[in-house]
């Protein structure tokens, strides 16, 4: 059980718990879908950073989603994800410059950008989950639509 009730707005557990204050709500999800889609990196490998990212920051929900999967790795999934890794490893943000540059041989600077802005956004998005106790059996708890947005 989530920490506070989810809002009436929303259409997961994840928004109803941000849905509290819509416009909040709607800039995250906002931000969430552009950087999760395909741009100078593709869906795919942020996929798979995600489900790296996920199994070190608590949120229960976010790691249900599934471990990485090194089927789907290609050689810029494989260095984002250890990228990822060393990213967990090291306290506030610290990476070390060694890190970025086995980044600066695979990536342009704008794919760097893309993949750091991506990083830190999910983690900030898997610690909400985490201090709002979201479980991975919230998503199974909607049925109902969500009312329209403001």
């Amino acid at each position: 059980m989530t920490r506070i009730n989810p809002s009436p707005y929303g259409k997961t557990v994840f928004q109803k718990l941000l849905g509290h204050n819509v416009k909040v709500m709607n800039s995250w999800s906002e931000l969430g879908d552009i950087l999760e889609r395909d741009g100078l990196l593709s869906a795919q490998l942020k996929e798979q950073v995600r489900r790296t990212l996920a199994q070190s920051n608590g949120c229960a929900y976010c790691k249900a989603k599934g471990k990485p999967d090194p089927h789907h790795f290609d050689e810029k999934t494989s260095v984002s994800v250890g990228f990822a890794e060393v990213f967990l490893s090291y306290p506030q943000g610290m990476v070390p410059d060694f890190a970025f540059d086995i980044l600066m041989e695979y990536f342009s600077e704008k794919e760097i950008s893309e993949l750091c802005a991506f990083i830190s956004f999910t983690v900030a998005q898997q610690y909400f989950g985490a201090v709002m106790k979201l479980e991975a059996t919230c998503s199974k708890e909607l049925s109902i639509a969500p009312p329209p947005f403001d």
